[in-house]
C-alpha cells in the first residue's frame, strides 16, 4: 500500500492555484457588466446600490465552498450523482486507501459519478471529486486509487478555488448572453414580419438586430477567451497533480489508467492548433511519458536514500 509519512495534511495554494486566477480576471469585465444589467432590474423593484449587489454575489460563492451546498446543489449542477452501492464500495475502497496515505479523513471530501462512456475524473468546489461511472467500471482497484490521488492533488493544492469561483462568475454573463440571443431572435422575426412594408421600419429593426448580437457575442467572447486561458492553465495543473500521484507512490497506477485513456482512442494530441486551445488536458500520451520518468528518477533515487 503506497504511504508517504510526510505528506501534506492540510491545503496549501501552489504557483498552479495562483495561476489559475487569470481566467477569473479575463472574465470580470463581462461579470461585472452583466450584474449591472441585473443590478439595474433589480433597483426597479428594490433599492440596492450596484456595490451592494454585486458584493451579495461574489460572496454567494462562498457557499459553492461548503460541504452541505456541494451535497444539494454543486453535485447536481455538474450533472454527477450519488454513486450506487457497488459503485460506492469500489470508490470508498480505493479511496480510504489514498486517504490513509495522505493522512486525511476519508469523509473530508465528497464521492460522485457522473454517467458518462469515458475515462474521466475531476474535482471541484472544496471538497468534491467526481469520477465517471466508465472509471469506475472500468479501472481496477489500483488504478482507481492512481486517479483519485490525482484529484485530491487539485483539491490540496488549491487548484479548484479559481475555478470554482469562475463557474459562478459564469452563470450571470451566460444568463444575459441566453437573454440576448432570444431577444434577437424577437427583433427579427419583428422586423421580417411586422415591418415588410416600411423601409424605416426595417432598417431600424435591422439595426436593432445587430446590436443585440453583437452585445451578446461579445459576452460569449468574453467566455471563450477565458476559458482559453484557464485551459492553458489547466494543462500545469494536471503535470503537477500527476507529479504529486508519482510521489505519494500512486504512480504505476495512474499511469495504467492513463493508458486505458489510450486504447479507448481519445487524450491525443489534438491536429491543429485551434484544436489545442480548446483542449483543458495535456495529451495522455505526453502525460505517460512524464509519469514513466519520475518514476524511474524516483527509484533511481531510492538506494542512495536508504
Amino acid at each position: 500500500m503506497p504511504r508517504a509519512p510526510g505528506s501534506p495534511r492540510t491545503r496549501t495554494v501552489d504557483r498552479v492555484a495562483i495561476t489559475a486566477v487569470m481566467p477569473v480576471i479575463a472574465l470580470l469585465p463581462a461579470w461585472a457588466i452583466a450584474v449591472g444589467v441585473f443590478w439595474w432590474v433589480t433597483s426597479l423593484f428594490h433599492q440596492i446600490s450596484y456595490l451592494a449587489f454585486a458584493g451579495v454575489w461574489l460572496l454567494l460563492c462562498v457557499v459553492l465552498f461548503w460541504k452541505p451546498t456541494q451535497l444539494l446543489f454543486l453535485r447536481r449542477l455538474l450533472g454527477a450523482r450519488k454513486p450506487t452501492r457497488e459503485e460506492r464500495d469500489d470508490l470508498q475502497r480505493a479511496w480510504l486507501v489514498v486517504a490513509q496515505a495522505h493522512h486525511i479523513a476519508p469523509n473530508k471530501f465528497v464521492l460522485a459519478v457522473i454517467d458518462a462512456d469515458d475515462l474521466n475524473a475531476f474535482a471541484c468546489g472544496g471538497h468534491l471529486v467526481v469520477v465517471s461511472s466508465f472509471a469506475v467500471a472500468e479501472l481496477t482497484h489500483q488504478e482507481l486509487t492512481g486517479v483519485l490521488a490525482h484529484e485530491l492533488r487539485h483539491h490540496i493544492g488549491s487548484h479548484t478555488i479559481a475555478l470554482t469561483i469562475g463557474q459562478w462568475l459564469s452563470i450571470p454573463i451566460i444568463l444575459l448572453a441566453h437573454i440576448g440571443f432570444f431577444f434577437q431572435n424577437v427583433a427579427q422575426a419583428a422586423t421580417e414580419s411586422l415591418t415588410p412594408s416600411s423601409s424605416a421600419l426595417n432598417l431600424l429593426g435591422r439595426i436593432s438586430t445587430g446590436i443585440i448580437t453583437i452585445v451578446a457575442w461579445l459576452f460569449i467572447a468574453d467566455l471563450r477567451l477565458a476559458q482559453s486561458v484557464g485551459n492553458f492553465v489547466g494543462k500545469g495543473a494536471e503535470f503537477v497533480a500527476d507529479a504529486h500521484a508519482v510521489e505519494m507512490g500512486f504512480g504505476r497506477e495512474l499511469s495504467s489508467a492513463l493508458r486505458k485513456v489510450i486504447e479507448q482512442g481519445v487524450g491525443e494530441r489534438p491536429s491543429n492548433w485551434r484544436d489545442r486551445i480548446v483542449s483543458s488536458h495535456p495529451p495522455a500520451r505526453t502525460r505517460v511519458a512524464r509519469i514513466d520518468a519520475q518514476i524511474r528518477q524516483r527509484t533511481s533515487r531510492s538506494p542512495r536514500q536508504h
